[in-house]
């Protein structure tokens, strides 16, 4: 899938930077300019920070989470996550987001420091077995060390995600009204490669409590993306109808766009692909759900970052424009998180859309006008 994802990039690459030109300032002539080089984007020009200061941990600002997780990582005591956890609401996006970022953060710990790092969740656990959010925390850790760890074979990462399983099933029963487990086990329905039937009991629990909640439906649609599960028809359907059945205001209406991103290696083979009806739709049915939703939305940062990527590869560089001046800094999303360096993947598009915006006629005036 990298090797995939890079040949795209050197061919869009290819295909729209060669092209473009931009007058020196201060001088006459030409100079061809290279979208990874630091007079593609100025940050000073834009108001975008430098790759090295872009936050990799979370899609937008938390600063909550942020200062929980500086506490955690610097005491390895556990309390000040259980008590930002108790506080936030179960059927909420936050939580779920929370959770993901705790259990990302012991599990990088663990991968730096193997055996030692994360052990403030190990004694969350033993110290508060019955904190729901602790089991929830530790439920996600399972998911994404089996989903994420190269160095496990087929029988470990059945055995992590069997494990995951059962941990669910005890958050969930700590807390019968929280969506979070539930949407936890869809990952785990992912790789234990759940039947339609099981997959359904899971999902009819998760919108019995949160019916709207946009993470509960990238969980599902990613089951339902996977060739062994289901296709690209089926998952289409899924998200269009999730769309269509938006209430207003509701980033659902995004949910295509993400049906789209699933299948790009399958569709990518089209001439022309990005400027296509089924992206263009796709593409305007997110921009119209960027715009209505709330300023707010936990969940608008994660729908603007992948927008961006196909604003980009469209070759609407006023429109990405208008996404960048409102993500930059944190990057912890789809897709820059695809690659093992998201702010250097993502640093490339920025520099990329820049250069698309000023080679026809953009000004960081006109983007602040």
């Amino acid at each position: 899938m990298e090797i995939l994802w890079f040949l795209l990039a050197i061919g869009l690459l290819v295909a729209v930077v060669a092209p473009f030109v931009r007058r020196r300032r201060g001088g006459a002539g030409l100079q061809l300019v290279d979208p990874r080089s630091p007079d593609a984007a100025n940050p000073e020009e834009y108001g975008f920070l430098r790759q090295e200061e872009q936050d990799i941990r979370l899609p937008g600002p938390d600063q909550d989470l942020l200062d929980v997780l500086d506490v955690v990582q610097q005491t390895q005591s556990w309390r000040a996550a259980a008590q930002l956890l108790s506080g936030t609401p179960a059927a909420g996006e936050v939580r779920w987001q929370r959770v993901q970022a705790f259990a990302g953060a012991a599990a990088l710990e663990l991968r730096q420091k193997p055996g030692v790092g994360g052990s403030w969740l190990r004694a969350w656990r033993s110290e508060a077995p019955k904190d729901v959010g602790a089991a929830q925390v530790h439920a996600e850790f399972l998911v994404q060390q089996a989903w994420r760890s190269s160095a496990v074979g087929e029988d470990d990462f059945r055995m992590i995600l069997e494990e995951a399983r059962t941990v669910c099933e005890e958050a969930a029963s700590l807390a019968p009204d929280d969506p979070v487990p539930y949407i936890t086990e869809l990952a785990v329905a992912r790789g234990l490669g759940y039947g339609h039937d099981q997959f359904d009991q899971v999902w009819a629990k998760v919108i019995d409590r949160a019916p709207n909640h946009m993470g509960a439906h990238l969980a599902a649609l990613h089951y339902l993306c996977e060739k062994w599960h289901g296709s690209r028809v089926e998952a289409d359907h899924f998200a269009t109808t999730a769309a269509a059945r938006a209430p207003q205001g509701s980033l659902l209406a995004a949910l295509p766009l993400f049906a789209v991103y699933e299948h790009v290696p399958d569709l990518v083979i089209m001439q022309n692909f990005h400027q296509s009806a089924v992206v263009s739709k796709a593409v305007d049915g997110a921009l119209y759900a960027v715009h209505s939703a709330r300023p707010d939305d936990p969940m608008l940062a994660h729908v603007r970052h992948l927008l961006t990527l196909f604003l980009i590869r469209s070759e609407r560089w006023a429109e990405a424009m208008a996404q960048l001046v409102r993500i930059d800094g944190h990057v912890g999303a789809l897709p820059w998180t695809m690659s093992d360096d998201p702010a250097a993947e993502y640093t490339l598009y920025r520099n990329l859309a820049v250069a698309g915006f000023e080679a026809n006629g953009g000004t960081p005036a006109m983007l602040h006008g």
